[in-house]
C-alpha cells in the first residue's frame, strides 16, 4: 500500500506584516492557494515576518494538524528581518541546520568599474543561508529536506555608476554588477551541491533528498547544473547516483513557468529529488494559471496582491512503510 506526500514550494514575495490592512489583503488571496498546495512539506522563501506567515497558516491544514515549522536564523537565533526561509512539515523535524558560507568561502574581488576605483579586493557573500531540515519518515528514514533561494538576476551596485536605483551610468558598471550577481548565485549553489556531497557521502542510493525553493534559475543555467548535477557535463555516468532528479520535466514547455518577466514565463522554482525518491514520484503541478506580470508598468503589490511566483508542488505514493 501506499500514502500520497506532497513536496511543494512557495516564494510568498516579501510577506510582511507592516500594514496590517494591505496584509489582510494579500492573505485574502494568498491561502486559498496555500490551501490548494496540500503539502506534507513545503519550502516557503521570503517571509519577512513569522506572525504574518502565522496569520496565513491560520485555519489551514498546516495550523489544524500542528505542523512542524522551521526557520533560518541570525547567529543571535532570531528570524532575519526580511527574506527568511521557513520549512512546514507534516512530519517531526528531528534537526535543523542552515549553511551560509561554512560549507564555501567568500570569493575576493576588485571592483574593476567602481568611481573612485577600488584598491583592495573585497569579499563577495550571498545574503541568504542554506535551510536544511532532517524530517523524520518511518522504518528510521530521514529525508533531508533542503530549503534554498538563490541570489536574484539583479545587479549588485557599483560605487559610482548608478544614476539612481534603477538607472546606471555605462554598460560596464552594469556588467560588472551582473558578474558578481552570478558568481555570488553559483557560489550558493556550489554550498548547497557540497550539502548535498556529504549527504550522499555514505550510501548514495538510500539518501532520501527533496531539494525545493527559488532558484532564481532555469534549467539551463549554471546554478540549476550546480545544484541537481548534470551528466552531460561531468561526462561520467558513475556519478548518476548523486544527481537529483528535477520534477517537471514531464511537464509541457508552454505550460513550464513560475514567474512572468516582461510577458515571458520563467521557470525559476523548483523541485528536486534523489534517485531513491524517483520511483514514488507521480507528478508535479505549478500552480500558474492566475499569475500575474508585476515588471509591467503600474503592476505594484497594492494592485496585486498575491505572490509574484507560483507554487510548485510534486506528488509522490510513498510505500506505508516509509511513513511514521
Amino acid at each position: 500500500m501506499t500514502t500520497p506526500f506532497r513536496i511543494g514550494t512557495f516564494n510568498l514575495e516579501n510577506l510582511d506584516d507592516e500594514n496590517p490592512a494591505q496584509l489582510q489583503k494579500r492573505i485574502d488571496v494568498l491561502r486559498p492557494m496555500i490551501e490548494r498546495i496540500r503539502a506534507d512539506l513545503l519550502f516557503l522563501q521570503e517571509v519577512n515576518s513569522l506572525p504574518a506567515l502565522e496569520e496565513l497558516l491560520d485555519g489551514t491544514l498546516y495550523q489544524q494538524e500542528q505542523f512542524a515549522i522551521a526557520t533560518t536564523r541570525t547567529t543571535a537565533g532570531e528570524p532575519y528581518k526580511k527574506r527568511n526561509l521557513v520549512t512546514v512539515s507534516r512530519h517531526p523535524i528531528a534537526a535543523v541546520h542552515q549553511y551560509r558560507h561554512s560549507l564555501v568561502s567568500p570569493p575576493m574581488w576588485r571592483k574593476v568599474t567602481s568611481v573612485p576605483p577600488e584598491t583592495e579586493a573585497k569579499q563577495i557573500t550571498w545574503e541568504r543561508p542554506v535551510l536544511h531540515c532532517e524530517v523524520s519518515l518511518g522504518g528510521s528514514r530521514i529525508l533531508h529536506a533542503i530549503n534554498i533561494h538563490l541570489k536574484s538576476k539583479n545587479p549588485r551596485d557599483i560605487p559610482g555608476q548608478k544614476q539612481s536605483m534603477y538607472v546606471w551610468k555605462s554598460h560596464e558598471g552594469w556588467a560588472e554588477g551582473s558578474f558578481l550577481s552570478s558568481v555570488a548565485r553559483v557560489g550558493q549553489a556550489l554550498e548547497v551541491r557540497r550539502l548535498l556531497e556529504q549527504i550522499f557521502s555514505p550510501d548514495p542510493r538510500s539518501a532520501v533528498i527533496a531539494v525545493g525553493g527559488d532558484f532564481n534559475a532555469d534549467i539551463d543555467s549554471v546554478p540549476f547544473k550546480v545544484i541537481v548535477g548534470s551528466i552531460e557535463d561531468t561526462n561520467n555516468p558513475d556519478l548518476r547516483s548523486t544527481a537529483l532528479i528535477p520534477c517537471e520535466f514531464h511537464i509541457p514547455k508552454e505550460h513550464r513557468f513560475s514567474l512572468i518577466h516582461r510577458g515571458k514565463g520563467d521557470m525559476l522554482d523548483h523541485v528536486a529529488v534523489s534517485g531513491c525518491l524517483y520511483p514514488f514520484w507521480r507528478g508535479t503541478d505549478i500552480f500558474n494559471e492566475l499569475l500575474p506580470d508585476e515588471s509591467i508598468a503600474f503592476a505594484t503589490d497594492v494592485t496585486y496582491p498575491e505572490s509574484d511566483h507560483a507554487p510548485v508542488i510534486a506528488t509522490f505514493d510513498l510505500p506505508d512503510d516509509w511513513l511514521p
